[in-house]
Parts: C-alpha cells; structure tokens; sequence
C-alpha cells in the first residue's frame, strides 16, 4: 500500500467506527459508544501517525501516545483530555471495569463526552486534509 492509500484506510475506518457510534448513541447503548468513539480518535491519529513518521502504525490504543508519533500541536489541556478518553478502551478490561463504566455512562455523562469525541474529531480531519 502507498502512504496515500494507509491514509484513506485509516480515513474510512474512523468514518465507519462513527457512523457505528452514532447508531449506538442512538440505541442507548452508551458505554459502547464512548468505547467506539475511542476507536475513531485512534484511528485518524494513526493516519496523522501515518502521514508524519516513517515508522510503521504502532499497536497501541494510547492516543497521547499516538500523537507523539505525529506532527500534531496539542495543549496540555487537549493531552490531559485525550489521556481521559483512553479510559474508553474497554476492550479488554476485566468485567468488573466494565460493569463500572456501564454504570457510568449515563445518557449526560455520554452526551458530553461524545459532542467532544465528535468535534475532536473533526477538528483533526480539518488539519489532515
């Protein structure tokens, strides 16, 4: 693959794990859609991650650690935030963990979070283009 063709790879998955998102808010199904909205920050990292390192995408769900490998100018209060977010990997917690973000992914605590998820979001695709 070429670096344009990673790109719009990692471009295309972010929009679907979105629009996945989007139709998980819209079923209540909240702690699922931080979870997926994680995913989507990843994602356009990694094709900023793409754009800006020689080195191959990292298997790593760390977004602060993903926007290491980039070009990106954060303040520390966007760092602070993305190092919150990460909490949304859910993946792979123990089920006690998961239990207790369900609990907390309440419809307010989920609105919030994921208006943020989305501007974010489309903040870094204004930049990638």
């Amino acid at each position: 693959m070429t670096k344009k063709e990673k790109i719009f790879y990692w471009l295309k998955s972010a929009e679907h794990d979105l629009d996945t998102a989007i139709a998980l808010y819209d079923k209540s199904k909240y702690d699922w859609c931080l979870f997926m909205g994680h995913l989507v920050l990843e994602k356009i990292l990694k094709a900023f991650w793409v754009r800006d390192s020689k080195k191959e995408v990292p298997f790593t769900h760390n977004l602060v650690e993903l926007v290491k490998g980039t070009k990106i100018k954060l303040t520390d209060e966007q760092k602070e935030w993305l190092a919150n977010i990460n909490s949304f990997n859910i993946q792979a917690r123990y089920p006690d963990y998961k239990f207790n973000f369900y609990k907390l992914c309440t419809k307010e605590f989920t609105s919030k979070r994921f208006d943020e998820i989305k501007e974010f979001y489309q903040w870094l695709r204004s930049q990638l283009i």
